[in-house]
């Protein structure tokens, strides 16, 4: 058996390949369910209802798209020129601690500068960090062929490792009685809540602006051909005189300062401080989500918003009908490999 490229594909076929995969994925969940002894139709009914059934629902859903969006983003924009950036969530956290030493500093009173000046400057050294944390593989990848799978992959324990140094440290919270967490942000520099009473904050305008630009950049600009040029065929690319070096450069900046600024808005919008347990696995979630996007940044916001109301939603259906939660680890999981088989299958055909 054999893959052979088809000559042309359909959008018939685009359109049925991810209707398919949906299909896919909810038959083998329903198999799960089964097994647990819970009714299929009501366990999906509360896994719904959970995450998308009313305003709390959709505010819960909402506050954890957030930073999925944001590293979803930056996945694609790494993916798209071929450079596999499995490092965004020490990227997040590089991006929190560095927002949280601009915008708290040691002793909780942060710098004596305006807020209108402050913010933006928090913001920056988290993108600032979080791009800086990725150049160093995507040079090394450049000029030396190391893997960035394994030496991003290997930065997220080392950021994770600092972090917790700084958070037993010098960024302790004296306030926290012993528990290890950074000092606070300054009140004024927290994100506003978009509805009253919920916890989803002005971070939502800043994903989907982000969003926004990222296709922009991709639609409409050099650098956008560069990067799609580069991920298409690397020796194609240089041989048509697209700047490698410089090209990659750009990538692992714009991807690792999207990364950072996931973690400084997650702490403005949502905690205030850093913990180690800030990120539920983010980052890695991330590629889930960029990889559910086909690498489109605007499907990227659909596919977080997905994710996200399987998470919420999964926690109040194990309380009623006694499904793990895991079911929604399981749901997100099969639906990325059933997307990418169902891409796969859109642009190959099977031949003996």
């Amino acid at each position: 058996m054999r893959l052979e490229r088809r000559h042309a594909v359909s959008r018939g076929a685009l359109l049925l390949a991810p209707l398919g995969a949906v299909g896919f994925t909810l038959l083998v969940a329903a198999l799960l369910v089964l097994w647990a002894g819970a009714p299929v139709l009501q366990t999906y009914g509360l896994l719904l209802a959970g995450g998308f059934g009313s305003v709390f629902a959709w505010s819960e859903t909402l506050t954890r798209a957030i930073p999925l969006v944001l590293t979803g983003l930056a996945a694609t924009v790494a993916f798209k020129a071929r450079l596999f950036n499995i490092g965004a969530e020490g990227q997040l956290y590089a991006g929190a601690i560095a927002a949280v030493a601009v915008g708290g500093l040691h002793g909780g009173t942060g710098l004596q500068w305006p807020v209108w000046a402050l913010f933006p400057l928090m913001m920056l050294a988290a993108a600032l960090a979080g791009a800086l944390l990725l150049l160093g593989p995507a040079l090394l990848k450049n000029k030396l062929g190391v893997d960035e799978v394994v030496t991003t992959l290997l930065f997220n324990f080392i950021m994770l490792l600092a972090v917790g140094a700084l958070l037993d440290g010098p960024m302790k919270d004296p306030l926290a009685m012993g528990w290890p967490q950074s000092v606070a942000l300054q009140p004024d520099l927290e994100l506003a809540k978009l509805v009253a009473q919920t916890r989803v904050h002005t971070g939502l305008l800043w994903g989907l602006a982000l969003a926004v630009i990222v296709w922009a950049i991709f639609r409409f600009t050099v650098l956008g051909f560069d990067i799609r040029a580069l991920g298409a065929s690397p020796r194609a690319a240089a041989f048509a005189g697209v700047p490698v070096t410089r090209t990659v450069v750009l990538t692992a900046l714009l991807s690792g300062a999207l990364a950072g600024l996931a973690g400084a808005i997650e702490v403005a919008g949502r905690t205030s401080y850093v913990t180690l347990d800030m990120s539920p696995n983010y980052g890695y979630a991330g590629i889930v989500i960029a990889m559910l996007a086909g690498l489109h940044p605007l499907g990227v916001v659909a596919a977080a918003v997905f994710v996200a109301g399987v998470l919420v939603g999964a926690d109040s259906m194990s309380r009623a009908v006694g499904v793990p939660t895991y079911i929604a680890d399981v749901i997100v999981a099969t639906a990325l490999l059933a997307v990418l088989v169902a891409t796969l299958l859109t642009q190959y055909r099977v031949r003996k």
